[in-house]
């Protein structure tokens, strides 16, 4: 079975209920793996090991179909070229901690709290480009109604 690193399958990178009701295909070109095995290698395992267990998946790379059936889905989103990965604990720590180590500890371009709940994110967006261009952004997504707002993370 095909690996983007030692904790993530190719199958796991890829799968989405959503394309798989609408017979969406969403399979990465080679140059969006070596961006999935990049970020896995500098985020994810990083991550994985001080965790000591797993940590779900919601969301890694998404074609551009299937992007666009996603509502309010970026058409610049960093999932498109397999640079972001939404996570979700699985209950060795929460999804404020893993933020939290994520900021300290980690090389990153972006990381979003999405939608917390009295300060504990939903789940975490984070992405990673490359040593020299990642931006360091620590971010939290909140919505009201039918709008979304970003602001700079202030306890980070």
């Amino acid at each position: 079975m095909k690996k983007i690193s030692e904790n993530i399958s190719y199958k796991e990178a890829t799968y989405s209920l959503t394309a798989k009701q609408l017979g969406i295909t969403n399979k990465p070109k080679k140059e969006h793996l070596e961006n999935m095995e990049l970020l896995a290698e500098k985020v994810f395992q990083p991550l994985r090991e001080w965790v000591g267990g797993p940590i779900k998946i919601n969301s890694f790379y998404r074609s551009e179909e299937l992007n666009s059936r996603i509502n309010g889905a970026s058409k610049t989103s960093a999932h498109l070229v397999g640079q972001a990965i939404d996570i979700t604990t699985m209950g060795k720590k929460t999804n404020k901690e893993m933020f939290d180590y994520i900021i300290e500890n980690l090389d990153f371009d972006q990381v979003i709290s999405e939608y917390p709940i009295k300060g504990e994110p939903q789940w975490i967006h984070v992405s990673y480009v490359s040593k020299k261009d990642n931006r360091k952004q620590a971010l939290e997504i909140r919505r009201k109604g039918k709008y979304y707002t970003y602001t700079g993370c202030k306890n980070c």
